[in-house]
């Protein structure tokens, strides 16, 4: 792989070097998070440039050809690259793979070419490029390759040497930048650069391929609220997308995203780019790119809810849902519950739900829109990237989803919670709700008020198992035609049960299938058979809290709450919009109730 009598890379040394690199990040982006303060003291740089890290290693295999090796490797990254560190580092590699020979193998003044021709990619990336961060370290770097390019025979010495030239430009940052001279910390994203370098350098001393896996470290005391300011964050959301196939360059794109907020980074071609910018208007950003080209990705990151972790995380076990989750707003962010977005697609159009499209707005889409929506799973990698954040500064994690009947999402947090798990020594905790909507709000609420008064971790889970077979949704639908268009009923039988005036009432059973509990013929009526069924069900029970929920009816949802006050002397904890889960199918006009009783 390296040959010190004519010293080449190849294919195969490249890719056992990018993962031995990478193993320094993985292994040491707690830290790395912990002196993150530029751009924004959110405390995720690790986490990001983990990601992009896990990008590479999930999706590539070795290849003896170098130029095949690091075209994927940079293909991989910008695929998996966040935040504005990890885009950075993205833009390096695609550099490096548009500037590199046509060729199996490479030597060290191919090597330092390559790198040199990529500085101009990372600095165009960046509309206000800021000097004493990443991109200072990269070109001092590439720098010193330079001045030793003709040492063709010594290839591994000048990387082994180029530590010291690292180690000084690192050591530098702190005072370019104001901010780390404040704080007394280097940059974040430079030292995750100079660790993977470092990661490389053991690497060529040892090339031992077995040594190449991740090991868990030790937690140490995460949270030093001594060294964690307050700055204001003026751009709440850390925004990202993939955009296929632009309409304009990528000069007009950075000046559109520039002018929504800041921390631009455009990466990539005009084929395919990944975007970065900091904004307070996620929608209407999105709604402004949709012209500019096809959006296939999209995150969006609570940078106030981030800083909230590190610095003012209220207790130490962590609590996660997804956006199927129905509950206030005022209670999410009381309870500092992190939600995941399920993915929305209206025809080509991909939106976050809750995120980038509002409740609201879906139900205008369903009454408007040509194409029934579709919803899609939330992917291993999302958790994957949510998980390590979290474990880096909770103890735990606990993390409730929608009914695994429904969506894949439940498995592929579990999955990801396995590997965060290993990683981290922490324990995480995924639970199938066999729910969803207000039924799930409710489980959650519950669990995170049982965090807030101190319960163990093993009794919260204990509980939360318990509290899972007490959790009931009755919904009311008004109008059949949702349900034919997404084909839960098949056009002949929902044309005869349109005729007919019925209105069926939806549940879910104890495997968390959805069941028909009956129909009837006006909405009144499909309540009135909900609340005579709530009434037995409730004989020897007691109610812990129950929610309301609608779809674009709030005037039945107020008389629903009405009747369940008479009926339980209790007030709603929420009364919100339904989830678009249910709500797509359940249509404009439907009606819920979500009950949570006693184990």
């Amino acid at each position: 792989m390296f040959n010190t009598k004519t010293p080449h890379i190849n294919g195969k040394f490249l890719y056992y070097a990018f993962i031995a690199g990478g193993n320094q990040i993985l292994q040491n982006q707690v830290e790395i998070n912990r002196i993150n303060v530029f751009p924004v003291n959110d405390k995720d740089t690790g986490t990001n440039l983990a990601s992009t890290i896990r990008s590479v290693i999930d999706n590539i295999e070795p290849d003896k050809s170098y130029k095949t090796t690091v075209n994927n490797i940079a293909d991989a990254a910008l695929m998996g690259a966040r935040g504005n560190s990890g885009v950075i580092f993205a833009q390096f590699l695609h550099g490096l793979s548009r500037e590199t020979l046509n060729k199996p193998i490479i030597n060290l003044r191919e090597f330092a070419e390559s790198v040199n021709k990529s500085i101009p990619y990372i600095y165009d990336a960046v509309a206000n490029p800021v000097e004493g961060t990443m991109l200072t370290v990269i070109k001092e770097w590439s720098d010193f390759l330079t001045t030793k390019k003709d040492a063709i025979h010594d290839f591994k010495n000048v990387i082994i040497d180029s530590v010291v030239v690292l180690e000084k430009s690192l050591a530098e940052t702190t005072l370019k930048l104001k901010v780390l001279n404040k704080s007394k910390f280097v940059d974040a994203g430079a030292k995750g650069f100079v660790l993977f370098i470092k990661g490389i350098i053991e690497f060529i001393k040892k090339q031992n391929i077995r040594n190449l896996v991740v090991e868990s470290k030790e937690s140490i005391s995460l949270i030093h609220t001594e060294e964690i300011s307050d700055n204001e964050i003026t751009h709440r959301f850390c925004t990202e997308a993939i955009i296929k196939n632009l309409t304009g360059s990528k000069t007009e794109l950075q000046n559109r995203l520039s002018k929504n907020g800041d921390s631009v980074v455009v990466a990539g071609s005009e084929n395919i780019c990944r975007i970065h910018v900091h904004t307070n208007h996620p929608a209407e950003l999105f709604h402004q790119l949709k012209d500019m080209g096809t959006i296939t990705f999209q995150k969006v990151d609570d940078m106030v809810r981030q800083q909230e972790v590190a610095a003012k995380r209220k207790w130490n076990i962590a609590l996660v849902t997804d956006s199927t989750c129905d509950l206030s707003q005022e209670l999410i962010d009381f309870y500092q519950i992190h939600v995941v977005p399920v993915n929305l697609n209206f025809g080509d159009n991909h939106y976050l739900d809750k995120v980038t499209i509002q409740p609201n707005q879906f139900y205008d889409l369903l009454e408007t829109h040509a194409e029934f929506p579709k919803t899609s799973q939330i992917n291993e990698q999302a958790f994957t990237n949510l998980y390590s954040h979290l474990a880096s500064h909770y103890d735990a994690v606990i993390a409730v989803h929608l009914t695994s009947q429904f969506s894949g999402t439940y498995g592929n947090s579990a999955k990801a919670g396995e590997r965060i798990k290993k990683e981290f020594n922490k324990p995480v905790h995924v639970i199938d709700s066999k729910n969803l909507s207000g039924a799930l709000g409710l489980l959650v609420l519950k669990t995170a008020q049982n965090i807030e008064i101190g319960e163990s971790l093993e009794s919260l889970v204990e509980s939360l198992e318990k509290d899972v077979i007490q959790s009931k949704i009755f919904v009311s639908v008004r109008d059949l035609k949702y349900m034919i268009r997404g084909g839960r009923v098949s056009k002949p039988k929902g044309i005869i049960a349109s005729a007919l005036g019925l209105n069926p009432v939806i549940s879910m059973d104890e495997n968390g299938k959805s069941v028909l509990f009956g129909k009837t013929f006006s909405q009144k009526a499909s309540l009135n058979k909900i609340y005579r069924h709530i009434k037995k069900i409730s004989a020897g029970k007691t109610l812990w809290n129950y929610i309301i929920l609608h779809a674009h009816n709030p005037q039945g949802a107020l008389e629903t709450e009405e009747k369940m006050k008479q009926m339980t002397g209790k007030t709603p904890v929420s009364v919100v919009d339904i989830s678009p889960v249910i709500g797509m199918h359940a249509g404009n006009g439907a009606i819920a109730i979500s009950l949570l009783f006693n184990h």
